[in-house]
């Protein structure tokens, strides 16, 4: 098992005791060390953690990858999304389906169509 530490690179700050480590004559704050964390897609112990790392670096994120400088549009042809209505009765299956977001329309689907993430309005 690997372990990991927060990204946050103020972590060992905050004064929790999960977070005090060592001997009894030399204890200190350390950054948590865990094999999976919760907030963060798995990078942040916790979500203030992941709050300060956000405040602090989301500048340096958006000029390094890029800032959205003008509206984007979602056409009807890009608008298509799997969805299902989901049934309780155990006699009747789910209904499998692609959505249109903007035209409300519907095309059937089959479970195994809705199941494949390679799927889409354009597979033969």
């Amino acid at each position: 098992m690997t372990l990991k530490y927060c990204q946050n690179p103020d972590c060992h700050t905050y004064k929790t005791q999960d977070r005090l480590k060592g001997s009894k004559d030399n204890k200190t704050f350390q950054t948590r060390r865990r094999s999976h964390f919760y907030y963060g897609r798995g990078n942040f112990c916790d979500r203030r953690c992941m709050e300060d790392w956000v405040a602090q670096y989301v500048e340096q994120a958006l000029d390094h990858f890029g800032r959205t400088t003008e509206a984007k549009h979602l056409t009807e042809e890009q608008a298509w999304v799997k969805d299902y209505d989901w049934r309780g009765n155990p006699d009747t299956s789910h209904r499998y389906f692609f959505h249109n977001t903007i035209t409300k329309e519907q095309r059937p689907l089959t479970q195994e169509q809705y199941e494949d993430n390679n799927y889409d309005l354009n597979t033969n």
